[in-house]
């Protein structure tokens, strides 16, 4: 019997079902509530491809003309480091966050500090500072 990616644990480790957690933003059901969710459902979006979903959730005002994915990069493990604002009831929110991942051979980290802003109840990304 296979199991379908909703049954599958979600690509974000938050502990949920793919289907009750970053695929219902995924397949436009729901909204993300929060920034974090937002940020744990574009991260699901870049380790699946979804560039549509990316640049749904990317604010006009900073999102690139195109988004081209790199199909050899494999995500393996996101950690939220830190949050500030970004609750249902905010209006900006900021989240830190540790992003693993493997190319080819390599290995690496990608550690960014993203600002989020809601507009018309929905969340959106807006940019982020990547740490060295």
């Amino acid at each position: 019997m296979t199991v379908s990616i909703d049954q599958k644990n979600c690509l974000c480790l938050s502990g949920e079902q793919y289907g009750q957690c970053c695929g219902r933003f995924h397949r436009g059901v729901a909204d993300a509530a929060t920034a974090e969710q937002l940020m744990r459902s574009r991260y699901s979006a870049f380790a699946l491809l979804d560039a549509d979903y990316l640049m749904r959730t990317w604010h006009p005002r900073t999102a690139p003309a195109e988004l081209e994915l790199d199909p050899g990069m494999e995500w393996r493990r996101l950690d939220i480091l830190s949050m500030s604002g970004g609750g249902p009831l905010d209006t900006e929110g900021v989240v830190e966050f540790k992003a693993y991942y493997r190319h080819g051979s390599g290995r690496g980290v990608l550690h960014e500090t993203s600002r989020f802003v809601r507009e018309n109840r929905r969340w959106l990304y807006v940019d982020g500072d990547v740490h060295a």
